[in-house]
Formats: structure tokens, sequence, C-alpha cells
């Protein structure tokens, strides 16, 4: 049995799969904690991926490393980090995406140039923040690099990069295949900095002291979409810390409503993708809220009727990306004495943070993507609340996959497929399923609706 190793590099924690090569079953995994934080040194990366590995590397024979996208790793000459690293979910560049925008030439060119209408999350609104707000720090920048290739160049000592994380800059155009450096210098207040060679899919990006190949690696929600092996009709939802909504296509996107980044994936193929900055703390900030634990919260989210006695959450804890509410906090609709109860609360988060995650769904629908089932993956999946209302608010069957680290996982088939040389990815056939179908598709729409209009009366405006 030959093993491989996958690693996902989150923003929480790491954590480490070791997986037979040629089935994909995991026979050991390690995890490691990250700090808290926006603005995170990129060493803590390394300890942490230190301890996650600890003992689990000894006979494997290649590795992959996924990673939270578009995090500014800045680098000077000597390879030293110039600050701290700027996390995809630090909103101080908000402002920099909007004037980066008018820069790029608006939204529809914006959106053809690199595949996505740029937001406070992209590699090249941090750099403008960083340029106009740090210049004497942006000066000494001689290296941009991503969380993943990070951590690939303290593994292998090279810069490179993959298609699927490249596309997440504001400076890498998926259309093209190739970065767009002139966007990159106007980001950046003229400078220049070096960018990772972008690999092929398949690609071995170098080899560890010790001899173990490592693969191009890629974007978390890249390596989710190898780990699950997704087909055409399927669209992913996950519920981390983000939310994200996502789907294999093939051919590149170029939304210029902002609502769809146009992604490459790990295949040589497409991930058009809708993120949201609230998901599944969503569900923990109103259980704290609460004051009860995560089990009491899921009982209780069940106890309530669908639409939650009227009570509507719109879940902007931490401000929002799409749609792009950077500003905004969270509000609740609807309250009156007679539905002021802990169970409809609860129902309320449950039920606002699926129904953002729905208008992702309707967006890539928009788009012409077909959507047959969900696949829904990510920590607050395995709630028994969350699956008896995705369903109905989604529209669709949803399919939950065991519980597993899919980003991991797909970083570890990428391990395979780089180790193994062939022209596609191995065949990894994924463990038993939940199967929910939709009940009630008239009690979704209806809470659908109800969100709707909560939202409208807030930002007058229509969440898509």
């Amino acid at each position: 049995m030959r093993l491989v190793a996958g690693v996902d590099s989150s923003t929480q924690a790491t954590k480490v799969v070791v997986c037979d090569a040629e089935t994909g079953k995991v026979v050991r995994e390690g995890r490691a904690p990250h700090p808290d934080g926006t603005a995170v040194d990129p060493e803590h990366w390394w300890q942490a991926l230190q301890t996650a590995t600890e003992g689990l590397l000894d006979d494997v024979a290649a590795i992959g490393v996924a990673a939270q996208q578009h995090g500014l790793v800045a680098l000077d000459e000597r390879g030293e980090v110039v600050r701290p690293a700027l996390l995809w979910n630090d909103n101080r560049s908000a402002q920099a995406a909007l004037d980066l925008i008018e820069d790029f030439g608006g939204p529809q060119a914006c959106a053809e140039a690199v595949g996505s209408v740029l937001v406070a999350s992209h590699t090249a609104s941090k750099l403008r923040w960083m340029a106009e707000h740090e210049p004497q720090l942006a000066d000494r920048v001689t290296d941009v690099l991503l969380p993943h290739d990070w951590l690939t160049w303290r593994l292998t000592g090279e810069f490179v990069t993959d298609r699927g994380d490249a596309s997440g800059t504001g400076y890498w155009s998926p259309r093209l295949g190739e970065y767009r450096n002139d966007l990159l210098a106007t980001a950046f207040g003229g400078r220049t900095p070096r960018t990772p060679r972008v690999l092929a899919a398949a690609e071995p990006a170098g080899h560890t002291k010790d001899g173990k190949l490592v693969s191009a690696g890629t974007g978390d929600n890249m390596g989710a979409a190898l780990g699950l092996a997704i087909e055409p009709g399927d669209v992913v939802v996950s519920l981390g810390t983000s939310g994200t909504v996502f789907a294999s296509a093939n051919t590149p996107s170029a939304d210029p409503t902002g609502i769809i980044a146009g992604f490459a994936d790990a295949t040589g193929a497409f991930l058009p993708l809708v993120c949201t900055l609230n998901a599944a703390r969503v569900l923990t900030a109103t259980a704290t809220m609460l004051g009860v634990e995560m089990a009491e919260f899921d009982r209780l989210a069940r106890q309530a009727a669908p639409g939650a006695d009227g009570l509507v959450l719109l879940p902007y804890l931490d401000g929002e990306r799409t749609p792009t509410l950077p500003d905004a906090s969270g509000t609740l609709f609807g309250l009156r004495r007679g539905n002021m109860t802990p169970q409809n609360l609860a129902r309320a988060a449950v039920e606002g943070m699926l129904c953002g995650l729905a208008a992702g769904i309707d967006a890539l629908r928009e788009q012409g993507l077909p959507v047959q089932r969900v696949l829904l993956i990510g920590g607050a999946a395995q709630s028994a609340a969350v699956q008896q209302a995705a369903p109905q608010v989604f529209g669709v069957p949803v399919t939950v996959p065991a519980a597993a680290e899919y980003v991991a996982r797909g970083a570890a088939r990428q391990a395979a497929w780089a180790l193994a040389g062939t022209e596609l990815p191995p065949d990894w056939p994924l463990a038993d399923s939940v199967q929910l179908d939709v009940v009630d598709p008239q009690r979704g729409e209806q809470v659908r609706q109800q969100y709707h209009a909560a939202y409208t009366e807030l930002h007058g405006k229509t969440d898509r």
C-alpha cells in the first residue's frame, strides 16, 4: 500500500489525513489549532503543520497542501515575512476593492479580466490597502504568495502555485490562464513583486528534504471539490467559518454583478463560486446568546416550525462579502411577544444562514449551471436542524456525505494523482451518505420569501 497525505491549512486549524493512494481510505489523521484573528504570522501555520503531522508521515510517499484562499503573504528579498498575513476575512481592504474595480475599468471589465468583481477578500485588494497604508513595508516586498504557496515553499523551496488558488488573487486571469502583471502593478501602487509559477493540475511542485513528492496544492474550495469528485449537476454548499456554494464548469465565468467568483479548479476546469462570510459561526453565536450547548441549540431549532413563526435573522454578524455589505450587522425582524422564544430564535438562525446560501444556488442556476442536487459539507452540515431545513430552503434534494475532512482529502487525492502521473486523478469513492428529499417545497418558498422581504426592507435591493 502506498500512502499519501493531504493538508488542509484552514482559517482555524491545520488538518491532515493520510490515505491509501489507490482507494482514498483514511488510515490516520492529525490536527493542530491556529490562532484567532484576521492577520496572522504565517509561522503559526508552519508550526501547526509540524504538530499535526508529528509521527504521521514516515511512510508517506507524497503530500498535497490545500489552504484558505486569498490570504496575502508578503516576503522580502531574504524570504522574511514583511507583515502578518492578511486573511480572506480581513475587511480593512473593502474600500481598496471598490477603488480597484474602478481602476480596472468597472465591474464588467474587472470580471472579464480576472474572473471576479473584486471584494475585500481578494489578494489584489489587500495589496492596494498595504500600498496606501503601509508604503514603507510595501517597498520591501519582493514576493507575493498565498497561504498554500507559502507552505509549499517551506516544504520544497519552490515558489509555485496552481490555477485554482491563483484565480483568487485578482491579478491572474482564468480565461487567459496567465498573470495580469499590469493589474498587479495597478493594485500595488506601481510595484511589481514576483509571483509563484503556476503548475498544471497533476504537476509536482518538488520534493521535501527527505524525498517526499509534493503536489501543486490548491485553495481550500478547489480541494473540497477534488475531494468530493463533483460532477455536472452537483452543487456543493460548505458550512464552515465561511459559507461557500460552488459547482464544476467547463467554461470560465465573468459575472459583472459580483455575486459569482469565477475561479479555476484543481483539475483544469473551472469553479464558479459564491462565498458568504457568515455560516457555521451564526449557529454557534446564537447558541452562546441562548446560553446553551450546540446539542441543545439543535434540539431547540427542530422544535420550531419552518419560518420560526415570522422571526427572521439576517445573519451578517461579521459584515458580509456576498452581498457586499462589509459594514453590515446581524438583524432580527418580526419580533413579537408571541414568537420571542428560544426555539424560534434557534430556527431563525438556521434558516437565515441557509437562505443566504440559497441565494448563491440561485445565482449559479441563473448562469445556466444545472442544479440537480446539493452536496452539503462542513461542520454545520452534521446538525440535525440544518439537515431538516436545508432541502426545503434550497428546493432540491440534499446529499450529506459522511463527515470527513474533504479539503484535506482533495489535497491527498491531488498528491496521489501527482505520484501516479496519470491523465486523470484516482477514483476515490465516497463513503455512505445521507439522502434528504424536499418534503414541503411550498413551505420552503415561504421561508425564502420571508427572508427576501426582510432583506429588502433593510437594504432596499435584492440579496442576489
